[in-house]
Order: structure tokens, then C-alpha cells, then sequence
């Protein structure tokens, strides 16, 4: 039984954001939840999936995160968020917005107070546009950098997972020269440390924890770069020593494959596509982010606000179903 109350947060209003997660509302995936953003916004995503899947899909308006608890099962309740832009609903679908941006990045901070509050058990977030909240003047790259912000917290790191496959990344959104730059002996053993601490506390105290190279073949020895040798190998050395079970690094091409087939629980990957490639390609329905190293608990989908279907009825709520489902399997709530 649901004890305690989930946070969704809208996403961007011109995108997939608000249609899937009425989505998911309308289908009963999410016991207890509830969403913080804009209530004509939500209006008009729910009155869509309602003319498709033909259901009565109704918005409450809910005082409390707590109210969440107590809503019918193929209802929609939404806690408003204060000072939201004026306008939300009557964007159109797919264009970029610093509306839409500064909107989204309000649902952001209002659940993270909440979090901290202790008021609900996780948060799971719908897809932002990038280019709407640098419109919008914030300063962060993504969601995984203003989370961190927001709470306060120290060093994060981004894992994609689904039944099948984890990845935990070294870096996140920079460019592949940066990103380069940015495997470092520090990085790696931090990314490390990060990946088995989060994994205890889901319990799984002592996962297997595989380390991809950089360079093909991992380097092959020093013949197609010096990375692996100068300093993701001695960051696995200094991780064994603390009592983490890491090993590699390994070829980038089998790793993935090998840790699908059950040999390592978890993989470290050096950059951004390299981790999150094989989890796509796996099936980006059932695919989840998870943020590692905060406070509390953040899921979410793994594909972005997909502007070219926004507003046409076609949006899948596989994944954000599946990230729901994640952080209550992750809190135990």
C-alpha cells in the first residue's frame, strides 16, 4: 500500500511532458502521485489522452502533497505551483519557449522543497527542453546539474538503466572534447565511490561494478591512447582498495554486452553516449534516469519532450511508468 506521496513535475509545457504523465494517470500507473505545475496546462494534456483512450480523465486541484493519497486511482492531481508564467496552455505544441522553460524550472524547485521536506518519497520528472530553459536564463544544462544545485548537493552522477543493462556516467553534458578531458583518476574513482554507495543503499551492498576504457580496445596497451593506463586503471586500483568491487577497464565495444548477460551489475562509462547508447537501444520505453548522489530520490524518463509528436495523441507513458515504478522500488514507499 502507498504510504506516501510521489511528485511528478510537468515537464515543459510544449512538449510530451504533461500527455504522458496524464497518460500514466489515466492507465492507473501512478498510486499516490501527484503533479506540480500548471493546471490549464495539465487540463489540456488530460483532454487529449481522454479523446484517446476514450476515459473520463478528470484534474483535481489538490491543497497538500499529502491530498495525493486520498485521489481515485484515473484522476489527475495537481498541487499549482506559484508564480508560473501566464499563458502556459494556449503555447503551441513543439516550439521552443522561455515561457515554458522558466515554468518548467519552477516544478524543479518545488519539488526539491518538498523532498527535503520530506513531504513525498521521490521525484520524478518529466522532460525538459534544454533550449527553452537557457531561454529562460537559467544556468544549468540540464536536469541532473540544477537538481544538484537545488539541493545542495555534493558531486552526482547520471545512471541509465532498465531490466537489462545500468550504466553510471563519468560525465554528463559537455562536449566530447570536455568530456575527454573530464576522465580523470579523480573523476573515475569518484564516479565509483558514487555508484557503490547508491547501489548499498538499495540494497545491494556489494554490487559488481565494471569499468569501460575510453579508447578502443580500451586502449590496447597504450597503442590507441593512454587513458586507461594513465588513469581509469589506477582509479579501479584505488577503488579495490577501499573495498569496491571494480574491475577493468574493458574493451567499450563488449562491456555492455557483458554486464547484459549478468557478469557485472553495473557499468561506468566514460561519457554520455557511450553509457547511454546500449540503454537506448535496448528500448527506450522501459529505459529510466536515475540521479545519483542526492538527498532523495529522482527518476525519469530516458527520451526528451519529442516536439514533433507533442500534441497529436501519439506519446507513449512506458517510461515515465517505468521511472515511477523505479522510485518506489528505490525508497521501499
Amino acid at each position: 500500500m502507498t504510504t506516501t506521496p510521489l511528485a511528478l513535475t510537468m515537464g515543459d509545457a510544449s512538449g510530451i511532458g504533461p500527455e504522458i504523465v496524464a497518460a500514466a494517470f489515466a492507465r492507473g500507473a501512478l498510486p499516490g502521485g501527484f503533479v506540480l505545475g500548471d493546471v490549464a496546462v495539465l487540463r489540456r494534456a488530460a483532454a487529449l489522452v481522454a479523446a484517446r483512450e476514450r476515459v473520463d480523465l478528470p484534474v483535481a486541484v489538490i491543497g497538500s502533497a499529502a491530498d495525493a493519497l486520498t485521489m481515485p486511482p484515473r484522476c489527475v492531481p495537481v498541487l499549482p505551483v506559484a508564480g508560473l508564467p501566464e499563458g502556459l496552455a494556449a503555447l503551441p505544441w513543439g516550439r521552443v519557449d522561455a515561457r515554458a522553460g522558466a515554468a518548467a524550472a519552477a516544478c524543479i524547485r518545488a519539488a526539491v522543497r518538498l523532498a527535503q521536506a520530506g513531504e513525498v518519497a521521490a521525484i520524478v520528472t518529466a522532460p525538459i527542453h534544454k533550449e527553452a530553459l537557457a531561454a529562460a536564463g537559467e544556468p544549468y544544462p540540464g536536469h541532473t546539474e540544477m537538481l544538484q544545485a537545488e539541493a545542495g548537493a555534493g558531486p552526482v552522477r547520471m545512471m541509465l538503466a532498465n531490466g537489462e543493462l545500468a550504466t553510471v556516467l563519468v560525465s554528463i553534458h559537455v562536449s566530447l572534447r570536455r568530456a575527454i578531458d573530464a576522465v580523470t583518476r579523480e573523476a573515475v574513482l569518484e564516479t565509483l565511490r558514487i555508484a557503490h554507495a547508491a547501489a548499498a543503499r538499495w540494497g545491494q551492498p556489494a554490487p559488481r561494478l565494471a569499468v569501460a576504457g575510453l579508447n578502443p580496445h580500451a586502449g590496447e596497451g597504450g597503442l590507441f591512447g593512454d587513458e586507461e593506463r594513465r588513469e581509469i586503471a589506477p582509479a579501479v586500483a584505488a577503488a579495490r582498495a577501499e573495498g569496491i568491487d571494480a574491475q577493468g577497464p574493458f574493451a567499450p565495444d563488449t562491456v555492455f554486452m557483458r554486464a547484459r548477460r549478468g557478469e557485472f551489475d553495473l557499468v561506468v562509462a566514460m561519457y554520455h553516449d557511450q553509457g547511454l547508447i546500449p540503454v537506448k537501444y535496448l528500448g527506450v520505453e522501459q529505459g529510466v534516469n536515475v540521479t545519483l548522489g542526492l538527498p532523495f530520490v529522482r527518476t525519469s524518463p530516458d527520451h526528451g519532450t519529442a516536439f514533433d509528436i507533442a500534441g497529436r495523441g501519439l506519446a507513449d507513458p512506458a517510461s515515465l511508468v517505468a521511472a515511477a515504478a523505479m522510485a518506489r522500488r528505490l525508497t521501499g514507499a
